[in-house]
């Protein structure tokens, strides 16, 4: 690939990186502005989305065609929203790190270098767009591009060794690959302006070709760091979603013989109940698997005994996988209890039940284990339903 088109496919990630830009922002806004550890961090990707926004290729070509004061204004706010975001990423940096020092030095560097800035493109001579062309002297001036360079190169040097040290010290895996997403972003950030601090210097061009692609892929990074609690919690939906769908068919026949257990009125069908849940979405597992248990508990006093030996016995004589004979078991089991308590059966409620539950459900009443519970009582879902537990017909004394 040559330099020409290294360059032109950089160029060509430009829109779809600052679309991805602001479509992450506008997703986590809502969370990021009520949480103070995320709003650094939103802040720092929004005003680097502003100023990528004004260094589009199209946005500068016009900005080239219209008079030099109209090509300065666009390139110096372009600059100050990129020193902004450089003073939000040390921000994020601090409020991730608690330390006040670093979030007063934040602010005050930030307010330091937009100062130096302005200050330094008033006292220069009349210009257009600030540039560093391939020869001749930097536009506004050398002092003015080195004010700029070394804000981005500092924020990113500490950014990206915090980013990298706490990735590896954090327990969640959603943190450690946020920081690490948007540490690796930064650190193609902090590649391109060292790039053009070789080229303020030395007048080094070798590297230009590469920079756009660097810029836009730190973009695609940054975007996708802000998503990473957004992609994990659609992930949690998504399964909550697929096991609350797989434990309904039990659930509803459980409840239908014992219906007290159940907190909120149930929707008319399965699809109703996922669409439109009566508890909160975050507590519809939660409580499907409540409701079961309590419902299984119940129906323990309507067993007859004999009937989970001959549960187990006509399970292990069957074509189930040994390691889903106790979900199987406890489906044939429960099959029985609910015909005999809808047929009027009387119960046991004075003597000990004669369902002994499963380790992983006896957990879960101590508090604990509801993941390893909701996947037990999916897999006795799917074996309720089984031409296996339809064909247990116990021959026991009525209940």
């Amino acid at each position: 690939m040559t330099a020409a088109e290294l360059a032109a496919f950089g160029d060509g990630l430009a829109v779809p990186s600052v679309v991805c830009l602001w479509i992450a922002i506008l997703l986590r806004a809502p969370g990021a502005l009520r949480s103070p550890q995320q709003r650094g961090l939103w802040l720092a990707v929004a005003t680097a989305a502003a100023a990528m926004t004004l260094n589009l290729p199209d946005v500068v070509a016009y900005a080239m065609t219209r008079e030099a004061s109209y090509a300065h204004t666009i390139g110096l706010v372009r600059n100050l929203i990129g020193v902004l975001s450089a003073g939000a990423v040390l921000y994020f940096v601090a409020a991730a790190t608690r330390g006040r020092r670093l979030q007063l030095a934040s602010w005050v560097g930030t307010v330091v270098w937009l100062t130096t800035l302005v200050v330094l493109d008033a006292v220069s001579p009349e210009h257009g767009t600030h540039t560093i062309p391939a020869s001749g002297d930097p536009v506004p001036s050398l002092p003015y591009w080195l004010v700029l360079i070394s804000a981005h190169l500092i924020a990113n040097t500490i950014c990206v060794y915090v980013c990298w040290r706490y990735s590896l010290r954090t327990e969640s895996r959603g943190l450690a690959a946020g920081l690490r997403l948007f540490g690796l972003g930064t650190g193609l950030a902090w590649v391109f302006w060292f790039a053009y601090l070789l080229k303020a210097l030395l007048a080094s061009t070798w590297a230009m070709p590469a920079l756009p692609l660097l810029m836009n892929l730190h973009g695609l990074l940054r975007a996708a760091a802000i998503l990473v609690p957004t992609l994990f919690t659609l992930r949690h939906t998504l399964a909550d979603t697929a096991t609350a769908w797989r434990l309904w068919p039990l659930w509803r026949d459980l409840v239908q013989a014992v219906p007290y257990v159940v907190l909120s009125r149930p929707r008319a069908g399965r699809v109703l109940e996922l669409l439109w849940p009566p508890v909160p979405r975050n507590m519809l597992v939660y409580r499907k698997v409540i409701e079961t248990r309590d419902a299984i508990l119940i129906l323990g006093e309507y067993v007859a005994p004999g009937v989970p030996e001959l549960a187990r016995g006509h399970v292990a004589g069957s074509r189930i996988p040994e390691r889903r004979h106790t979900a199987a078991a406890l489906a044939c089991v429960l099959k029985e209890a609910r015909r005999a308590k809808l047929a009027g059966l009387p119960g046991r409620p004075a003597q000990a039940p004669a369902l002994e539950l499963p380790a992983v459900m006896q957990i879960s009443e101590e508090g604990g284990g509801l993941r390893d519970e909701a996947r037990f009582l999916v897999d006795v879902a799917r074996a309720y339903a089984s031409p296996e537990t339809s064909a247990f017909t116990p021959v026991t004394g009525t209940a």
